[in-house]
């Protein structure tokens, strides 16, 4: 196995651990669900914030994993015009939904409750840094 390969192993095998949701979700209070998809929208590794009661049931939240990759993928078409996508926000009535890309094979996905107003700076200064 080559010295690149073996990196790509390391890198995905740190994205795949529970530990690395974990601090994902212990980054901020605010912060409901995480979860690492691949690119087919398969979730690999996930974890709800300690008492959460979750809006979706486990069927649900397959489909909404598949629906977010879908929708980043189209997206990827525009960024030769309007450069590399850093996250995705969406505002529901009853939670905030990020999706950051990893690599080209896994993507993080979590939802924050609706009442937090600083995603921005909660995605900026806690947890870009924690997949870089």
């Amino acid at each position: 196995m080559s010295s690149v390969a073996k990196n790509d192993n390391d890198n995905n095998s740190k994205f795949l651990s529970s530990t690395f949701t974990k601090n994902i979700l212990d980054s901020h209070k605010s912060i409901r669900w995480v979860s690492i998809i691949d690119q087919n929208g398969i979730i690999i590794n996930e974890q709800f914030r300690e008492g959460l009661n979750p809006f979706l049931n486990p069927e649900e939240m397959d489909e909404f994993a598949k629906g977010s990759i879908t929708r980043y993928k189209t997206r990827l078409k525009l960024e030769s015009k309007m450069g590399k996508l850093i996250y995705l926000v969406r505002r529901h009535e009853k939670l905030t939904r990020s999706i950051i890309p990893i690599n080209e094979n896994y993507y993080l996905v979590f939802t924050m409750d609706f009442e937090e107003n600083n995603f921005d700076k909660i995605i900026i200064e806690k947890i870009i840094p924690l997949i870089k």
